[in-house]
């Protein structure tokens, strides 16, 4: 695995997917930084990370998900491929949401980076 943007910084909206990012042979760890650089009050971010053998389908069940988020950070997971040598694609899935008073309308500003991790 190289290091490389599953998600580059970005606005959101509104939940989607990124694109299937190739990183190769699967196996080893990964470390998974996700930096939140823009927040507004009463909003949350859930992030998961998929995995794929072929960037087309993609499994049920998420590798690796960060605990739901509220505010501007840095934090950090490990992620086992080891479990997972057939992927050889990771995305980023998020899911916005926004209560409370004012515009509903949710608005995070973030990235996902991913490395390999040896200890």
């Amino acid at each position: 695995m190289r290091p490389c943007f599953l998600i580059p910084e970005t606005t959101v909206k509104k939940s989607g997917s990124g694109e299937a990012v190739e990183i190769g042979e699967g196996g080893g760890m990964a470390l998974l930084s996700l930096g939140i650089t823009h927040v507004e009050e009463q909003q949350s971010l859930d992030i998961e990370i998929e995995g794929s053998a072929d960037g087309e389908e993609w499994a049920g069940k998420p590798l690796r998900a960060f605990p739901q988020k509220f505010y501007t950070g840095v934090w950090q997971i490990l992620c086992d491929l080891s479990a997972t040598s057939d992927v050889r694609f990771l995305r980023v899935s998020y899911k916005v949401a926004r209560w409370g008073v004012g515009p509903t309308t949710p608005r995070f500003r973030f990235y996902v980076f991913a490395e390999p991790y040896v200890a």
